[in-house]
């Protein structure tokens, strides 16, 4: 499964991030690159209110992020998003909690995450991800013994 999100409606549900912040959509990001590397989903991320010249879509490693022109919103731009898609929108969970957007999700079959929910499953993730880190880092009683072993104790 996919995910379409709707970025400014998650920030405030993602501890450690605030709509206030300079580089809340930079920080979100970085989140959503280790979430989609972790858990090996496509993801896309979408933010509103992108001054005209830094209205674009631009990868950034493995996730596509659409910064929205000001001239429409990042809700009606996943409207546009999901209708365009047909009938593989059914392939694709989108993450918002903007009810105009859930009528939508459901008209087009996809599945409907609430930007809660998906925070949930984002912060389980970066934590599983990081307790994997910390383990690799260190090395057992056996591993020891066999460096020994095999570069003498001197």
């Amino acid at each position: 499964m996919s995910y379409l999100i709707d970025g400014h409606n998650l920030i405030p549900n993602v501890r450690g991030i605030s709509l206030q912040d300079l580089d809340d959509e930079i920080a979100l990001i970085k989140l959503l690159q280790t979430f989609a590397r972790k858990s090996r989903r496509k993801v896309e991320v979408f933010f509103d209110k992108a001054p005209e010249r830094e209205a674009r879509t631009q990868n950034y490693g493995t996730i596509k992020v659409h910064f929205v022109r000001q001239s429409i919103t990042a809700d009606e731009a996943i409207i546009q998003r999901l209708y365009a898609m047909e009938k593989r929108a059914k392939n694709w969970t989108v993450v918002t909690s903007d009810r105009q957007i859930a009528a939508v999700v459901k008209a087009v079959h996809a599945t409907l995450l609430s930007s809660q929910e998906f925070a949930k499953l984002l912060q389980k993730t970066l934590d599983s991800a990081e307790k994997m880190n910390r383990q690799d880092k260190t090395l057992g009683e056996a591993e020891v013994a066999e460096w020994l072993k095999l570069f003498g104790e001197e």
